[in-house]
């Protein structure tokens, strides 16, 4: 068994072999049956990995829910009325996309291999630190689910045991619906409480390198999961915390790129740093978009760039099962071009200015943020999605390498989500500076020093955990401390700082600073939705989400814009019908 776990090791190979059933239903030669498969460790991680082919199922109803129902993509011609329902919110229960079952099927799987592995673990069949490995993953998988669960329906059933089938789900006297509030308390409670929280450790039989992969980005991120459901139930301070823990993942042993650069926005100049640059100071015809730039973080390899800014990824290949869903959204060609960038996605990258170019007599630069044109692109004469397509369609280009070959990759998590949730959940916390620094120029750049001397300034030492960041860089004396190359998200992308409108409302002003970059940054990688619908939530805020999808639907054209901002005012109607 072991040997045929290492050669079908890749997540998107054994993603087609386990994804369409159960993992205790699997009886190669006809001989396995449910008292057989939990056996062995490679039984274990044959189980792990069924549900992780099931979870790339939902890839598709991840992006669709996540970013049609917000405000930077929208349908195109092509689409059906059940994706122009998701736009417009005005759902109909038989919509397909609105169907939780899909959620729940793998839950169930999860809850059934978690209480397998209990059993495992009773009788010995898996070392302790195995069993607390596997668990915890498929544990705060779990979790994930019923956080997306939580955003698009409201109020849910919270389901742990073992059911055999999703229908049992519908006896309301044994699985009433939980509100928001209490489905997070309990993912908080659960998911603080594992006992690993760790990516898998090198050289443990989940962490290998097969075809091309290596799994360590293919699993669940445990710390960011729990942040972020800290970050939701406004535990400012906790969130802060676990993010934190994930910014110095590299702050061990020896200083290099690693230690300055994984996780942290920094900069080394060795072609991983992910800047947007230009060959000649103020002339937009040479913004370079190949080797270390921006763009290129979408189309990379797993190689050190690629680790350092990516923290959760999930390929799909197409020498293996399941298909890659995102060709057929998003491109014109080889696709069905269902989805496109909104109208409004564009003014606001538009709305951007880029940083003084260094030609003489320019106070600022270029007036637009060029991270627009590295997101979306015209394509055969369509506005075209490009996130998800830059292993399929050439960026020199515009072709495809091979239009049988529709290979690409599920973002799920990266390093700019990781610091724009940490300065929301700063900001919040009070940390007004601390957070603008994350989000715009870097931490030494908003405590700046008046002489050479940076003995006391650019750092926050004076402040407690998780807060406490030491960013000074200087000579006399000495500094290079481990925060000094922190630049920012905005700097990196070569914007100037968003405006903060007077010192009394710094933490309104900072807060919807945070969402816009999250916008400008991380547009169309599956959290719109979540991130206008938190902010919306904590101010109790109606026409702060209202606002939003009207201007989406009004530039678009899309009709009855106003009728689905009045729909938007009542909260009811921020969520999915839930029909199981």
């Amino acid at each position: 068994m072991k040997n045929y776990f290492l050669k079908c090791a890749v997540i998107v190979s054994l993603a087609g072999a386990f994804s369409c059933k159960k993992i205790y239903d699997l009886k190669p030669q006809n001989e396995l049956d449910a008292t057989q498969a939990y056996q062995t460790v490679s039984d274990a991680d044959a189980a792990v990995v069924g549900i992780y082919g099931k979870f790339m199922g939902l890839a598709e109803r991840y992006i669709l829910l996540n970013e049609l129902r917000g405000d930077m993509v929208e349908y195109t011609a092509n689409a059906d009325g059940y994706l122009k329902e998701l736009s417009s919110h005005n759902v109909s229960a038989d919509n397909p996309w609105a169907n939780p079952r899909p959620f729940y099927e793998v839950i169930l799987n999860c809850n059934d291999v978690m209480k397998n592995f209990d059993i495992m673990k009773r009788d010995k069949k898996m070392k302790v630190a195995e069993y607390n490995q596997r668990y915890s993953d498929v544990a705060c998988l779990r979790a994930f689910l019923y956080l997306q669960l939580g955003i698009h329906y409201g109020e849910v059933p919270y389901v742990t045991d073992a059911l055999t089938t999703v229908d049992a789900i519908k006896d309301a006297s044994k699985f009433p619906k939980l509100s928001f509030n209490v489905l997070l308390d309990s993912l908080i409670s659960n998911t603080q409480a594992l006992p690993f929280k760790d990516p898998y450790p090198t050289g443990t039989s989940l962490n290998v390198s097969v075809d091309g992969y290596t799994t360590p980005k293919f699993f669940a991120f445990k710390k960011m999961i729990i942040g972020d459901l800290n970050l939701w139930r406004g535990n400012y301070t906790a969130a802060a915390k676990w993010y934190r823990e994930i910014m110095e993942t590299a702050t061990a042993g020896a200083t290099g790129a690693r230690y300055y650069m994984q996780y942290r926005v920094g900069w080394n100049g060795s072609g991983e740093d992910h800047y947007i640059t230009y060959s000649r100071a103020g002339d937009a015809s040479t913004l370079i978009t190949e080797g270390s730039q921006w763009r290129y973080m979408f189309e990379r390899g797993q190689d050190n760039g690629f680790d350092y800014e990516w923290m959760w990824v999930m390929p799909f290949d197409y020498k293996f099962a399941p298909e890659n869903p995102f060709v057929k959204l998003f491109s014109p060609i080889g696709g069905q071009y269902l989805l496109k960038p909104s109208q409004d996605a564009i003014d606001r990258w538009n709305d951007q200015t880029q940083r003084a170019s260094g030609v003489a007599g320019t106070t600022n630069g270029l007036p637009y943020d060029a991270r627009g044109q590295l997101s979306w692109k015209m394509i055969a004469g369509q506005p075209t999605i490009m996130k998800y397509l830059y292993n399929y369609i050439q960026n020199s280009t515009s072709l495809p390498l091979n239009p049988l070959q529709k290979t690409s990759k599920w973002f799920l998590m990266r390093q700019t989500h990781l610091h724009l949730h940490f300065a929301e959940a700063a900001n919040r916390d009070g940390r007004y500076g601390l957070a603008f620094g994350l989000a715009n120029q870097g931490i030494a750049a908003v405590y700046p020093s008046p002489t050479s001397d940076r003995t006391n300034y650019q750092n926050t030492l004076w402040d407690s955990y998780p807060y406490n960041f030491d960013a000074r860089n200087g000579d006399a004396p000495y500094f290079r401390s481990d925060w000094y190359r922190n630049i920012g998200i905005r700097a990196r992308a070569n914007l100037t700082s968003y405006p903060i409108t007077s010192a009394s409302d710094s933490m309104i002003s900072n807060e919807n600073g945070i969402i816009q970059e999250l916008a400008l940054e991380n547009g169309f990688e599956g959290t719109r939705w979540p991130d206008i619908l938190r902010i919306a939530l904590r101010r109790n805020d109606p026409a702060y989400l209202a606002d939003k999808i009207f201007a989406k639907l009004s530039k678009d054209g899309i009709p009855d814009a106003a009728a689905t901002r009045t729909r938007l005012m009542n909260k009811a109607n921020w969520y999915l019908p839930f029909k199981l």
